[in-house]
C-alpha cells in the first residue's frame, strides 16, 4: 500500500532521543482505514550513532521506514531533502527529541484528509525537568498565550499536501514551525484532542541561550516574511495578566523574569543561530 502519512524527523546528533522518538510513533494506534504511513528520519551531518539507532527499530504492519543520511547539517536542508522524498498525501513534522501519545497520528490524519488546506497539531504537554529552575520557568510559560493557543505547533505539526504547496523550498529560517503556522489562517488550524511530549532544556543558561533564538526566529519571520503576519492570533501578556501570573506563581514568574531579563544582554550569547541546549 503507498503511504498516505509521511512522518519527517530531522536529527542532528540525537542518538539520545531517535530510539524514544521512533518507538512512539510506532506505538500509534490503528491508522484510518486505507492509509499506510511511512517515516522517513532525517539524519544530518550527524558524528554520533544516530542513523544506526534508527536503522536499528522495527517498523510495525503498515509503516515503513527510511534512513536518509545528509552529509551536511542543517535543519532547513534537511526539511527539504525530506520533502523531496516523502510519498504522503499527510506531512508530519517532527523534532527527534519529541515523543507523541498513540492517538495522536490517527487524529491528525484523519483531520487532515481532504483537499482543502489544513494545518493541524496536538496538545503539547512539557517532559518532567530535572532542573528547579526549568520546572518554575515551565510552569509560568505553559500559561502564556502562545502556549494555550490552538495548535501552537511547536515540536510537532502537521499540514496535507494542499497546504504544503502554499510555499516552495523551506527558507533559511530559524523558527520553522512558526513560518509553517503562519501559512495559514486561524480558522485552517486544528488542534485534535491528544498530546505529545516537548523537553525543556535544562539550567539557567540553556534557557537563556534558547529562549534568545526563539525570540530571535519570531522577529526573523516579522522581518522576512511581514505577509505573514497577518495570520498572527497570539495576544500579547498584558500587566493585568502579568499581575495575575505573579500572584498565582511567584516563584515560577521570577524564573521566567530572569531569564527573559538575561536574553536583553550579552550573557551566554552564542555565534550560531541554531543553538538549542540541552
Amino acid at each position: 500500500m503507498t503511504p498516505r502519512i509521511s512522518v519527517l524527523i530531522p536529527a542532528h546528533n540525537e542518538a539520545a532521543y531517535i530510539t524514544g522518538c521512533l518507538r512512539s510513533v510506532f506505538s500509534s494506534g490503528p491508522l484510518p482505514v486505507g492509509m499506510a504511513a511511512e517515516v522517513l528520519v532525517l539524519a544530518n551531518g550527524c558524528t554520533d550513532d544516530t542513523a544506526a539507532l534508527a536503522r536499528r527499530e522495527r517498523a510495525p504492519d503498515g509503516w515503513h521506514l527510511h534512513v536518509l543520511e545528509l552529509p551536511q547539517g542543517g535543519k532547513l536542508k534537511a526539511l527539504n531533502a525530506g520533502d523531496a522524498a516523502a510519498r504522503g498525501d499527510i506531512l508530519i513534522y517532527l523534532d527527534a527529541d519529541v515523543q507523541v501519545s498513540s492517538e495522536l497520528i490517527p487524529l491528525i490524519a484523519a483531520a487532515l484528509d481532504h483537499e482543502t488546506p489544513c494545518y493541524a497539531s496536538g496538545r503539547p504537554q512539557i517532559a518532567p525537568a530535572r532542573s528547579a529552575l526549568t520546572r518554575a520557568y515551565a510552569r509560568l510559560w505553559r500559561q502564556l498565550p502562545f502556549f494555550t493557543s490552538p495548535a501552537p505547533g511547536f515540536g510537532f505539526f502537521a499540514m496535507n499536501r494542499a497546504g504544503r504547496q502554499r510555499w516552495g523550498d523551506w527558507p533559511d529560517i530559524i523558527a520553522d514551525d512558526i513560518f509553517a503556522r503562519l501559512h495559514f489562517r486561524p480558522a485552517e488550524r486544528v488542534q485534535v484532542p491528544a498530546a505529545y511530549s516537548w523537553p525543556m532544556v535544562e539550567g539557567f543558561r540553556n534557557l537563556v541561550k534558547v529562549r534568545r533564538r526563539q525570540n530571535a526566529g519570531v522577529t526573523e519571520v516579522a522581518k522576512k516574511h511581514p505577509d505573514l503576519m497577518q495570520n498572527a492570533d497570539t495576544p500579547r501578556t498584558g500587566a493585568g495578566m502579568a499581575v495575575r501570573l505573579l500572584l498565582r506563581d511567584p516563584t515560577g514568574f521570577a524564573a521566567y523574569g530572569a531569564v527573559a531579563l538575561a536574553v536583553k544582554t550579552p550573557l551566554f550569547a552564542s555565534r550560531t543561530r541554531w543553538t538549542r541546549g540541552r
